[in-house]
């Protein structure tokens, strides 16, 4: 379990704009979602293989705390987790971590269904038509780090086709600018001009899997990040700049 609660916390309170996720399982799935405060993401996963544990519709709030908890000393060998339940309901309601010798202890509370569904609301995505998709360079990923920092001061960036490349311009002619070509030979074509969060974008693209980027003409795009034992989207509206 400690491995998937590490992938969970590394892929949503890392990106340090989500610390809330609702878990939704069954013996068929175990779904993943979230949102940004800003609401300049929503995350949509699912466990690749679904978690016996995890049935049921719960809320993890707080995963800072849920990541300083992983990361004690006492619970990186043989440490036991363990989830908890309501005696009333049998209900899940946290996970009690003990070390090895059993006198080292803390316990993660979970938000119940009805107050995690109340404080989540994700707004609904209408499917739209995805007009660019490739897999980034880790090269591509570095270079939109360094515009991002030689244009620290645009929270965003635009995302253009030229030429059949996808190029990222930060700023204008009227001000400080820089542009780049993010991946050449997309196949697609990107005809209006939306922006992007540049802080949110790094992030995700910044996480631990094999990644996918997806964008629409119509006002979005989709990162999907699979780390192993999950795949995690990472769906983004664009702005108007």
């Amino acid at each position: 379990m400690r491995d998937y609660l590490l992938d969970l916390v590394e892929h949503t309170h890392d990106l340090g704009c989500i610390d809330l996720i609702k878990i939704t399982g069954d013996d068929k799935a175990t779904q993943i979602v979230g949102i940004a405060e800003d609401l300049s993401v929503v995350l949509e996963g699912e466990l690749k293989n679904p978690h016996p544990d995890f049935v049921g519709t719960f809320g993890m709030p707080n995963l800072n705390k849920l990541k300083i908890i992983l990361s004690l000393q006492e619970y990186k060998e043989n440490a036991t987790l363990k989830l908890s339940r309501r005696k009333d309901t049998g209900v899940l309601d946290g996970i009690d971590f003990s070390n090895a010798n059993g006198d080292f202890r803390n316990n993660y509370r979970f938000m119940t269904a009805e107050v995690v569904t109340d404080k989540l609301k994700t707004p609904k995505f209408k499917g739209v038509t995805w007009h660019i998709e490739f897999e980034p360079t880790v090269a591509a990923i570095q270079k939109l780090r360094m515009q991002a920092q030689a244009n620290a001061e645009e929270p965003n960036f635009q995302a253009k086709t030229e030429n059949g490349d996808l190029k990222f311009f930060f700023g204008d002619h009227s001000t400080h600018a820089g542009n780049f070509v993010f991946h050449p030979s997309v196949g697609g074509q990107l005809k209006r001009a939306w922006s992007w969060p540049a802080a949110q974008v790094m992030g995700i693209l910044a996480l631990t899997g094999d990644k996918t980027v997806r964008i629409s003409d119509d006002g979005a795009a989709k990162i999907t990040v699979d780390s192993g034992l999950a795949v995690y989207n990472y769906i983004l509206p664009a702005q108007s700049k």
